[in-house]
């Protein structure tokens, strides 16, 4: 039987392992544990890989937005707009920070925030506004251009979720750096993945970033003093040795996808599928490869039972979900949000998936529709 998952960091280890072997016993023989040169060199040459000036790493993408608002100010009485189509970690950061996020619909095109349904929430919640967070969502880009005017219009602060988007970039200029901090996840499954949890906070404004490393490490500014209420969030360092060497091969990974995305567009174009949109000034790097079709849970489970494992990013919009249902702040009706979960639905897309495996995955949804189609 064959065995295809929708996503494969072990592939990905294994397609790094002896240098990632050698990386880890480099760490260990260093006897320095916590931070250290290996996470600034990360941090070095992950700045330079995005073209902005900073990079503090932190451990995890969560940690990061929750850090990155902070640094801004951005607490209890604040107001943050985001998105409800998205990973649940978008909100909990901002949550933790104490501000109320405040979500607004997506695009249908894209998913990603829609700017004219964020300038009417805006315009509602003018008072106490503070910060936006768009999500650069599956690893298409989010309308920056339009939303830093918006910002710039009213006053407010842009935190970039990069978390699914290493590498994309809008008219040649990478994603991180449009906004005021940008905030980055490397979980084993980003197309810049980690062996464990780790991420990273990014911007241009040296104040920000200091501010964000001693919010990271209990709010020292002198070992032991703590000069304002921080957290521990420090990047480990096996985990930063194994992003360097990852980092070195980001853009030649995304290729690939781009090329296994390229081969699923040629192959459905012929069926009533929506296939991803690609805005023409955006460089999409295809965290996740996401359709929309009718029936998706019959077609999921065909493909289950040979053996070809798919997701759903995500089965309910983050206000629907238990923890908030009710009690979450929306802005209008998230008529689009709403409407996208029932039918979405995440193939097969991972750097190291072979033509092989892409072919089958073709074969099998076009022998699901001859099969079917005949009764839609």
């Amino acid at each position: 039987m064959i065995n295809i998952p929708q996503t494969d960091p072990y592939a990905n280890y294994l397609s790094h392992k002896d240098q990632i072997d050698n990386a880890i016993l480099r760490v260990l023989d260093s006897g320095t544990y916590i931070m250290g040169n290996e996470v600034s060199s990360f941090e070095e040459e992950f700045a330079k890989f995005i073209g902005c000036d900073f990079v503090a790493g932190v451990a995890s993408g969560t940690d990061a937005i929750d850090l990155a608002l902070r640094s801004l100010g951005i607490g209890v009485g604040s107001v943050v707009f985001t998105v409800s189509h998205t990973a649940v970690a978008t909100v909990a950061a901002i949550e933790r920070t104490g501000a109320t996020p405040i979500l607004v619909d997506i695009a249908p095109d894209t998913y990603n925030m829609d700017v004219v349904c964020l300038e009417n929430a805006i315009k509602a919640y003018s008072d106490e506004s503070a910060a936006i967070v768009p999500v650069h969502l599956y690893g298409h880009p989010a309308d920056m251009e339009s939303i830093m005017r918006i910002a710039d219009d009213y006053g407010l602060f842009v935190v970039e979720d990069c978390a699914q988007a290493h590498g994309a970039s809008i008219l040649n200029k990478k994603v991180g750096t449009w906004g005021h901090l940008s905030a980055f996840s490397f979980y084993p499954t980003k197309n810049l993945g980690a062996l464990g949890d780790a991420g990273a906070v990014a911007s241009n404004d040296l104040h920000l970033i200091e501010k964000v490393r001693h919010l990271q490490e209990y709010g020292w500014t002198k070992r032991y003093i703590s000069e304002m209420p921080g957290i521990n969030s420090r990047m480990d360092p096996i985990q930063a040795a194994v992003l360097r060497i990852k980092l070195t091969r980001l853009d030649e990974e995304n290729k690939k996808r781009n090329i296994s995305a390229e081969i699923y567009n040629d192959a459905f174009s012929i069926l009533n599928i929506q296939l991803p949109y690609v805005k023409n000034d955006v460089s999409h790097v295809f965290h996740q490869y996401v359709v929309r079709v009718e029936h998706r849970d019959e077609l999921r489970e065909f493909l289950y039972e040979r053996g070809i494992s798919t997701g759903i990013h995500y089965p309910l919009p983050v206000h629907q979900q238990p923890a908030y249902n009710g009690r979450i702040v929306i802005h209008d009706h998230l008529k689009h949000t709403e409407a996208i979960s029932s039918n979405i639905l995440s193939l097969p897309m991972y750097s190291e998936l072979s033509s092989v495996d892409v072919d089958m995955v073709i074969r099998e949804i076009m022998r699901w529709y001859d099969s079917k189609l005949r009764y839609f």
